[in-house]
């Protein structure tokens, strides 16, 4: 088939984090889009590279340096002007401010609540909520031209981690909490929450700036033979299988795309009413939501699912059904590339 929609995605990102992880799975899908071509330009990120040019993806790489890198930003542009594509789309503050108007129309990609002064010059907008997307027409955009399209996890097949490979042995609980050791996360309040429910251990994934002093609230509240720092994981959907049940304290949560994986691999979830998650779970349907910051509420909720495991499976096969008709890969990736060809036509 002669491709309709030729495509370029832009990410300027780090080598982890949730956006980074997004674009990389997005492009890879779209890959397997017959009529759409594409190309990934993006930092020098060994691992992403691979990743890209194994989905039989064209990869460009740029520097996507600071303002006075002038002639990396020239090559980037010299390169959107070869490429001559119908579309591009962008991903954060970086990647968005350096791409131009072209010929092309020029879409950018917000999974937070960013400042729109990067975003101003584009010709449409996406948002990975519909709290974004409100908020990207309050800014000022045309709500006609701001589509709301969420994201879809890593559907990779997993193997549960055994609990005992990484010291969790015995029968009590385990909980599961993940993400950047930084205060919007609020690991502290979950911290403060765990004397209150017994046994239970904790694995807590990510790193961040909060590591040292999340380290010592442990140690100040006697938790050292019940919490494991696990450092970053690339494996999260495994560490969810083996978990009784996943908890998202977050003081501020964009997306709470974390919510999204807990749903696809059942893993019961108890989430803080942040933004994200509280546009996603259903309380005592999908998952279980409690006030930010309330230590004595987000204890009783983990309480609620480890002392009924049976309605806590329950509600995790509901939250899987629902990822499954609105969230899954084949959902998005279909939504992705109607717009692609809307947009180009």
């Amino acid at each position: 088939m002669t491709p309709s929609v030729s495509l370029v995605q832009s990410l300027a990102g780090a080598e982890f984090g949730g956006a980074e992880n997004f674009y990389t799975r997005l492009v890879c899908a779209i890959a397997g889009v017959e009529d759409i071509e594409q190309t990934a330009c993006t930092r020098d990120i060994p691992a992403r590279v691979r990743q890209l040019q194994a989905a039989g993806v064209p990869v460009e790489t740029f520097r996507f340096g600071g303002r006075f890198d002038l002639l990396d930003h020239y090559h980037y542009r010299r390169a959107l002007k070869r490429l001559s594509p119908d579309v591009v789309l962008t991903y954060m503050n970086r990647a968005s401010v350096l791409t131009p108007r072209g010929s092309y129309k020029l879409m950018c990609r917000l999974g937070h609540y960013y400042d729109l002064k990067y975003y101003r010059h584009a010709d449409y907008w996406i948002g990975n909520t519909q709290g974004i997307c409100d908020y990207i027409v309050r800014g000022g955009m045309p709500a006609e031209r701001v589509l709301h399209i969420p994201n879809f996890v890593d559907e990779s097949p997993v193997q549960a981690v055994r609990r005992e490979d990484l010291g969790a042995s015995g029968d009590g609980p385990l909980l599961l909490a993940a993400g950047r050791l930084h205060q919007n996360k609020a690991f502290d309040v979950l911290l403060r929450a765990l004397p209150q429910v017994p046994e239970a251990r904790l694995w807590l994934a990510g790193e961040g700036p909060e590591r040292e002093a999340l380290q010592l609230l442990v140690r100040e509240l006697g938790l050292a033979d019940r919490v494991q720092f696990l450092g970053w994981r690339d494996d999260v959907g495994a560490l969810m299988q083996a978990a009784d049940a996943f908890v998202c304290p977050s003081r501020h949560e964009g997306l709470g795309g974390i919510v999204l994986e807990a749903w696809y691999h059942r893993c019961p979830i108890v989430a803080t009413a942040s933004q994200g998650p509280a546009e996603l779970i259903e309380d005592g349907v999908t998952g279980r939501l409690v006030p930010v910051d309330a230590v004595d509420e987000l204890a009783g909720a983990i309480n609620d699912v480890l002392s009924a495991p049976g309605q806590a499976g329950d509600m995790a096969g509901r939250a899987r059904a629902q990822y499954d008709a609105h969230y899954a890969r084949t959902v998005i990736v279909q939504r992705y590339a109607e717009v692609f060809r809307q947009v180009a036509a």
